[in-house]
């Protein structure tokens, strides 16, 4: 399969290159009537542009990581940012200064504040946007599972946002571009819902 096969991109990020394959995807891409290898769950180091784990390495070389991405994005082809995948969207983080992000949505990512305790661990809840089509059918207040220490700013495209020490985007979406700063495969029907969401946009 190449990327240009794929009919959607899921992506996750993880600081430590750790293997981020989990079955709930699978699960909510087979919820959707879809074969789960079209979409493609991978980390990244934070220190270079290479994919380390799960079906991306079928789907694109590491070298070409990032152009292949934004090739994807600009066709089109539904695109869903997890956690630091979302965070990637943005024009960069605090969190890792040397390394630019997509720019796909304006603003930096930056720390909690001193405040509150960081990192946000655990349960909290949305405030859903009318409209969206990622969170579509998820009740207002719904709780999410969270565990990241620098947060997103909330945005025009902002489609769900989370108070902790302040108001953050929780999600964004435009157009064929989504990103969820809570982990979907960790929010029980929540989260399945809404990857099952994603996989039939």
């Amino acid at each position: 399969m190449t990327i240009d096969e794929a009919k959607f991109i899921l992506t996750g990020f993880r600081p430590n290159g750790s293997d981020a394959g989990s079955p709930a995807f699978s699960d909510a891409v087979r919820m959707s009537g879809e074969d789960p290898l079209l979409g493609a769950w991978f980390a990244q180091s934070r220190a270079h542009d290479t994919a380390v784990a799960g079906k991306l390495r079928e789907i694109v070389p590491p070298a070409g990581l990032r152009e292949a991405l934004l090739q994807a994005t600009s066709a089109s082809k539904p695109f869903l940012g997890i956690c630091l995948g979302m965070q990637w969207l943005f024009e960069g983080s605090e969190e890792c200064a040397e390394i630019a992000g997509a720019g796909i949505f304006p603003g930096k990512c930056r720390q909690f504040p001193s405040s509150v305790k960081s990192p946000h661990v655990g349960w909290n809840s949305l405030t859903v946007q009318p409209g969206s089509r990622l969170l579509r059918g998820i009740a207002q207040d719904s709780f999410v599972y969270y565990t990241h220490s620098f947060h997103a700013p909330l945005v025009a495209a902002t489609a769900a946002a989370t108070e902790y020490g302040l108001q953050f985007a929780g999600a964004v979406e435009r157009d064929n571009i989504f990103g969820v700063q809570f982990h979907p495969e960790k929010s029980g029907d929540v989260g399945l819902s809404i990857l099952k969401n994603f996989c039939e946009v």
